[in-house]
């Protein structure tokens, strides 16, 4: 499955267990269910089914009189086994089968459930036109993951039974439907058309998929398989733009996992109001249709290939291999991770791929330090859902890379091999990816597990150096900052092999000398050389000594970064400036960016601004224009605006983003220009429309008028209909930015009404949370009234854009708006996005007036602090 999941900000490492969690084990088996059949005949405008539903079951053991089965919400007519009808109960949540004989291990049964469901609440969704979305397609299909098929047919509703499946099912001409395996049979009837499809292979039941809708179908192939793209018709164009890599990812994936695409077929089906970004259903993904990328989306959106070949990789590490319970769901959904940046590495660069590492080893620890801390394998909480977070997706794809680190390329694919061609269609828990290492490399990687898996957390490094030129040695003393003071057998400690380099910046051989550790050295560019010493990190603060002949110009800590870890760099500005400008790595240079903007000064900004212009790699640019915003000197804007002329579209909305904290009139008028001339990239556009807001809405001396700003933004959301809704979205955060205008409220109440296109209508209820915190005692009622109106839609994704909005508010009343969203929801997700929302809402209210008052008075003697360093800063400079 993609990721799906929001932020929220709350204290240091909450637990992640919620009130109610509990162990959850894997039932008993009964048998093995060897093949389930479904018959279904669907009824659109009625959005209900019937449905015959067979289990072909295999006992295991004698003597069994009872079988339960998980069934939600579904009518249940009869039940027959082996053609004899049977006593059942049915309490609405598991339909219980008194067996009139009792089981024969070995013996096969059939069981026959007849059922039929009227608007299921979940699993399999239909969706059709209404007076408010009157283009919206007729189109009906299901989500599986993790425990959501049990709402559309009865079934042994976990991931360790795996068996064959089939479906038919009769929809009305002209819609198609879709589904896993072949298709063995069509055959018309009436005005409905029967599509008999067939999965051979053995899968679990969250898997089992049925897609309908009039799809334009676009066939591709691999290998003398089929490769078919299904979408609306008219985005025919989109469809080969988004997924047409699609056959050379199966041709890539296939050699890395040493074990060619196993089913008939792959299919990608892109249907409308997807609750996910994609869904890996054997042999046929469904994806969400706001993926389809148009020319100008593809600028820079690599989103959608990253989501292709994450889906992709499922097909080996999920649906190949399956998962035996949910608490090892890291092992699929950190190798689909890992494997958009493999794909990254083989389409872009090693360097792309090493930045795409640390934005997803960022966005775990952002989950890490402001909502829970976990380990990546747990069987204790409330909702198996509850464990795709950003644990098992950005820190699983981490662990593999460090996995990769440790073994090598050549023994770690040896290694993934191994355990793909070992398990193949079977079952696996995490010790059988351990045991697959140990037996294709020799090597127990059980220390690192037991670091990073089976406990929450990473180390957090504060590296400093000095130099001794009459002894000529370099120390280096690290910290690891996660452990208390005096704590140095804390069980927060990490024990780690670190690689630490001495850079050179001119042409020449570095001798390699034998001081005890690994060493060696090796040739960077032509005119930068590292020489590497491999130390043990093991305790709360150690000080290393290395003898050089030469002091080095920077200094590399954990070179190419493969450890996941934060890092604070303590250097002298001259090698953190030669860090930047000469270290091959990309993140090291990020890292040095870090640590010279928080140095600042007017020495700092200009070895940032050079780099803005001249680093090879676009991630380094993007994130050198973070850290100029950060230096509070006048000069920083220089510096960044001439970023705007960037070629690459990244860093044009990076320096865009940066300028929101410049806000001076200079900083308005290079944000406006762009607004009123655009620019190709759509997300430029939508950056430049928020950050304008922020900037106008910001205490200046030179401030541009109010109703000009919202006139300008108010124009961008009438003339900027377009792909994703992503510039009128920015519109309307920048609207969001003017907390005390009733005028700005009164827009973006306008844009939360039912009719307005789905993705900017969600942006505007979130951005009811945003502005809420300005507003007048009556406007903050309207605003309370109208997300309590929103909450009661049932659409997942409106209930988490309500409870997003609520989570932003100063007020004890949205407490009771998210408690009852909490408890009427049928949905997990929701259920604990609202729970964890209150928190926030509670942590908000405190003494938020007098905050916000010192929060201002503060940034205004910011101001007229950073003026006057500015001034004296040229001084300097001119007198120098």
């Amino acid at each position: 499955m993609s990721k799906f999941y929001f932020d929220t900000d709350n204290n240091v490492h909450k637990p992640f267990e919620l009130p109610g969690a509990r162990p959850h084990y894997s039932p008993d088996r009964p048998g093995q269910v060897e093949h389930i059949f479904l018959d279904l005949s669907l009824d659109i405008p009625k959005q209900s089914y019937q449905g015959n539903c067979s289990i072909r079951l295999l006992p295991i053991r004698n003597g069994i009189d009872r079988l339960t089965l998980d069934a939600v919400n579904l009518n249940i007519e009869s039940v027959q086994v082996d053609k004899v009808p049977q006593n059942f109960d049915y309490d609405g949540e598991q339909l219980s089968i008194q067996l009139a004989e009792a089981t024969q291990s070995g013996k096969r049964l059939l069981i026959a459930i007849a059922y039929s469901v009227t608007k299921p609440q979940r699993g399999l969704y239909f969706i059709q036109p209404d007076k408010h979305y009157p283009n919206k397609p007729t189109q009906v299909w299901t989500q599986g993951e993790d425990e959501d098929s049990r709402f559309w047919f009865p079934c042994f509703d976990y991931p360790g039974q795996l068996s064959t499946s089939e479906i038919r099912v009769r929809v009305p001409n002209p819609l198609v439907a879709i589904s896993n395996g072949e298709l063995i049979n069509t055959t018309e009837d009436g005005d409905y058309k029967i599509y008999h499809w067939s999965q051979q292979q053995v899968h679990p039941t969250y898997l089992m998929t049925l897609a309908v809708g009039d799809f334009a179908e676009i066939q591709d192939e691999w290998n003398g398989k089929p490769v078919t793209y299904y979408v609306e018709k008219g985005r025919e164009e989109d469809a080969k733009r988004s997924m047409g890599k699609t056959p050379r990812m199966i041709e890539f994936l296939s050699q890395k996992y040493g074990y060619p695409y196993a089913f008939p077929k792959y299919a990608q089906v892109c249907v409308d109001d997807f609750i996910f970004g994609g869904m890996e259903n054997t042999s046929t993904t469904l994806l969400t249709d706001r993926c389809l990328l148009d020319e100008r989306a593809a600028l820079d959106n690599r989103n959608t290939e990253s989501l292709v070949v994450h889906e992709l990789a499922h097909q080996w590490f999920g649906d190949l291999v399956v998962i035996k319970h949910w608490s090892h769901a890291w092992i699929k959904e950190g190798m689909a991770s890992y494997s958009e940046v493999m794909w990254t590495e083989q389409e872009y660069s090693l360097e792309e791929a090493a930045y795409y590492r640390l934005l997803e080893a960022r966005r775990y620890l952002s989950e890490d330090s402001s909502r829970y801390r976990r380990p990546m394998v747990t069987h204790v909480y409330r909702e198996a859902i509850e464990l795709y977070d950003r644990h098992i997706y950005e820190k699983g794809s981490c662990v593999y890379h460090m996995i990769r680190a440790q073994l090598g390329d050549e023994l770690f694919w040896q290694a993934i091999q191994t355990f793909v061609q070992d398990n193949a269609h079977k079952t696996v828990e995490t010790v059988d990816l351990l045991r697959s290492i140990e037996k294709a490399t020799g090597h127990n990687l059980l220390f690192l597990f037991d670091q990073y898996v089976f406990r929450g957390g990473h180390p957090d490094f504060k590296v400093a150096y000095s130099w001794d030129g009459d002894a000529k040695l370099a120390k280096i003393t690290v910290t690891q900052t996660q452990a208390a003071e005096g704590q140095n057998g804390s069980k927060d400690l990490f024990d780690l092999k670190i690689p630490i380099g001495f850079g050179y910046t001119q042409q020449g051989e570095v001798r390699s000398e034998e001081l005890g550790v690994k060493n060696n050295s090796k040739l960077l560019t032509p005119n930068s050389q590292l020489k590497t010493f491999v130390v043990r990190v093991n305790e709360r603060e150690q000080s290393f000594y290395f003898p050089l002949e030469n002091k080095p110009q920077f200094i590399s800590f954990d070179v190419e970064n493969n450890y996941l870890k934060t890092v604070a760099l303590e250097y002298p500005i001259s090698e953190l400036k030669a860090q930047l400008e000469f270290d091959h790595d990309p993140i090291s240079r990020i890292y040095a960016a870090a640590a010279l903007a928080k140095k600042g000064g007017l020495e700092a900004i200009i070895a940032l601004s050079t780099s803005l212009k001249n680093d090879p790699l676009w991630g380094v640019r993007v994130e050198v224009a973070k850290q100029l915003a950060q230096i509070n000197l006048d000069q920083a804007f220089n510096g960044l605006v001439l970023g705007l002329k960037d070629k690459n579209a990244y860093v044009r909305r990076a320096v865009v983003e940066a300028l929101a904290q410049i806000k001076t009139a200079e900083s308005y008028k290079a944000v406006r220009g762009l607004v009123q001339k655009g620019d190709p990239s759509y997300y430029v556009e939508a950056a430049a429309s928020r950050v304008i807001g922020a900037i106008a809405s910001a205490n200046l001396e030179d401030k541009p008028k109010e109703d000009k700003v919202l006139k300008l933004l108010k124009s961008v959301l009438e003339e900027k209909v377009g792909w994703n809704e992503v510039i009128r979205s920015g519109a309307v955060a920048g609207l969001a930015e003017f907390k005390t205008s009733e005028a700005a409220l009164n827009l973006l109440i306008e844009y939360t009404k039912l009719g307005v296109p789905q993705p900017l209508r969600l942006a505007t209820i979130r951005a009811l949370g945003k502005i809420s915190v300005g507003q007048s005692p009556v406007n903050l009622e309207r605003i309370l009234e109208k997300l309590t109106e929103l909450a009661k839609e049932t659409f997942f994704l409106t209930q988490v854009a309500v409870a997003a909005a609520l989570g932003q508010m100063e007020t004890p009343k949205a407490v009771g708006i998210l408690r009852s969203l909490a408890e009427q929801t049928a949905d997990g997700r929701v259920r604990r996005y609202a729970e964890e929302e209150i928190s926030k809402v509670q942590k908000n209210i405190g003494s938020e007036k007098t905050l916000r008052q010192l929060r201002e008075d503060f940034d205004q003697l910011k101001q007229q602090n950073q003026e006057l360093r500015s001034r004296l800063e040229n001084l300097e400079a001119k007198s120098k």
